[in-house]
Formats: C-alpha cells, structure tokens, sequence
C-alpha cells in the first residue's frame, strides 16, 4: 500500500510547531498521534516514531507525528509532559483537518507521553482510544519500592555482583548509603488511595499516580496497555496497580486491551520487540475501525 509522508508547519499559541503527516490509502477512519514526551522530538529513540509511522500507513492508518513546543525543530520554550494539552490540541487540529476522512484520533505515547495523552485525552471527543506504553508514574517512594523489589533482587542474582564481592571491587559504604535512603523513601506516606470527588477537569496538583487515575477513569473510549517485562517505569506503574484497587478496577475494565511484553526493555529497542509492538497497535485499531 502507497503512503505519502508530508512535512508541515501548523501554529500552537503563537509559535509554530513542524510536523510530518503519512496519509495512506486504505479507508481508515481512524488516525494516530504519536505523542512525544521529553527530552524527545519526531524521529523517536531508534528511529521508533518513524518506523512505526510507516508501519501504520502501509496497513492503511494515518499518522502524525511532531515536535511540541521548545522540542526539535519547534518554536518555543521546553516544557514538561505536563503541559502539552496545547500542543496535543493543536496536533489533532492539524491531523483532522489534513486528513478530512478521519472521524477521530488515536494518541500513542511512550513513558512520560503516555501521561501526556492521559492527561488530554479524556477531554476531546475526538480521541477515539489510547495506546499507552510503560506510562510514568514517578514518585520518589514508588520509585524507591520499585528500585528495591526488582533492581536489588535482580542484583542478588547477578553473577557479575558476586563477582565483584569475591574481588574484593564492591563499594559496601556506597551501596548501604543507597540502600539507607531508598528504605527512608520506600517508608513515606502512601497517597494513591486517595479517592478524588468529580469535577470538570483533573486536578493538576495531584500526585502524578492519582492525576493519572482520574483522567484514565475519565475517559471513556478502548485503551491499548502494553508493559515491558525489563523496564522499571513498568515496574513502577504495575506496583502502583497492585497497590489501588481503584486502579486495579480500571486497568481490568473490558475496554483495556493489556500486553505484557516481558523480554523487551523500555523504549523497545530492538527489531522484533519494535516490531512486535507495531503489530500489536496495527491489529488493535483496525478492531476499533469495525466497531
């Protein structure tokens, strides 16, 4: 199947953003935004946003992908994954308005852009389901429960760790030091069983686990979740799961389509886990495209 990929400028609050748009011919209603979090531009870590591009519109799917605001070869100042809502807007706009086929959109984002799609996904109508892969939750406590449970138990399995203790090369005052601290952040205050009353838009002052609880409640379309088995941002998010049963409740939910991907590393960088990934998201919105 033919595709043309077509770079473009498109304004966002004054500034301009650069773009490119792979229309394909293939009767898709739905296209796909990839979402790009920070430090990140368009071509995506191993060239993964292009690939995947591509990938799509030989199955017949149009894509977008873009710089936001302060990121590649955008105007303006960096920002956080937090605040891309313009950005994201702006993106759909373009990506509607230059493929007048499409009924809707999906967002696909990877780590701290999987949050951002999160984030504004649950106020367009126009976005029609989410790819979510290894989402960020970060808190220095889920971080350090996440850093003991896998990375030390994974250490203590490791040949090169016993290794290095029969050489006598380990660093014990380092290593007990790190240790102290990540108990002393492990044992902090838990919040993400907080129950949040509705309002019209999320808080953006929550703890990042929450914020991203709501607005996942909030919207309301089919999710595709696919988790890396060798990753701690995935670590992260399945131990701040498990310990929510309102999370729990929402990631079961029948319109979450959930991949556990566990030989592949976070950003899926070799090409069979990125293609096994393009694959998963070809399939799962042609599904969307029969409903």
């Amino acid at each position: 199947m033919r595709a043309k990929e077509i770079p473009l400028v498109f304004g966002c609050r004054g500034e301009k953003l650069v773009g490119i748009i792979h229309h394909a011919e293939g009767g898709s209603k739905i296209g796909v935004l990839l979402v790009v979090g920070g430090p990140q531009y368009r071509v995506g870590s191993h060239r993964q946003f292009v690939l995947l591009a591509r990938h799509l519109a030989s199955q017949g799917i149009p894509v977008m992908r873009f710089d936001v605001r302060g990121m590649g070869d955008s105007e303006g100042e960096q920002r956080s994954f937090a605040d891309l809502d313009d950005d994201i807007a702006a993106a759909v706009d373009c990506l509607l308005t230059s493929c007048p086929e499409l009924d809707g959109v999906v967002l696909w984002g990877l780590c701290d852009a999987a949050s951002a799609a999160l984030f504004y996904g649950y106020q367009d109508s126009r976005v029609k389901g989410m790819v979510l892969l290894n989402p960020w939750v970060f808190t220095e406590q889920g971080a350090a429960k996440t850093v003991l449970k896998h990375y030390y138990l994974r250490r203590l399995l490791s040949k090169d760790f016993w290794l290095k203790i029969i050489a006598f090369k380990f660093d014990y005052a380092h290593s007990l030091a790190s240790l102290f601290n990540l108990l002393k952040q492990a044992s902090a205050k838990n919040e993400t069983s907080k129950t949040i009353e509705a309002s019209v838009k999320v808080d953006e002052n929550l703890a990042l686990p929450i914020r991203m609880r709501e607005c996942f409640r909030r919207f309301t379309a089919p999710v595709l979740l696919i988790l890396s088995g060798r990753d701690l941002t995935a670590d992260e998010f399945k131990e701040t799961v498990k310990g929510d049963p309102e999370w729990q409740t929402l990631i079961n939910d029948s319109r979450v389509t959930r991949r556990d991907f566990n030989e592949a590393d976070h950003t899926f960088s070799s090409e069979a886990w990125r293609e096994q990934v393009a694959r998963w998201t070809s399939d799962w919105i042609n599904t969307l495209d029969r409903q």
